[in-house]
């Protein structure tokens, strides 16, 4: 597993993301470089892209939506998020489940 993709920390993981707003669905679609690719069935207007990965990551990971925080890239399509009570490899594992194995 790629540590800079997802790392572990002392209450639970780091995930490197790279989100495509406005897609049909919201849907990890495998890796883009160091970062998990996840498109986003929602605008980046008003936080709504950033709530609707937060409820997809929480929704997959089978999370409370509070342990899921993104800690920078808000604004932007790189995004690192903190995913607490679960571990780096299970991250990687729920999520490759979804989708492709690479893009």
């Amino acid at each position: 597993m790629n540590s800079l993709i997802a790392r572990d920390t002392k209450d639970g993981a780091i995930l490197t993301v790279h989100i495509q707003p406005k897609a049909s669905t919201t849907e990890c679609v495998g890796i883009h470089g160091n970062a998990i690719k996840i498109r986003v069935a929602a605008p980046p207007v008003d936080g709504a892209a950033n709530d609707e990965l937060i409820r997809f990551l929480a929704q997959t990971l089978v999370l409370p939506l509070a342990a899921v925080h993104i800690e920078s890239g808000n604004g932007g399509r790189h995004k690192r998020v903190r995913l607490r009570g679960v571990m780096a490899e299970r991250v990687i594992a729920r999520l490759m489940q979804k989708g492709p194995v690479a893009e």
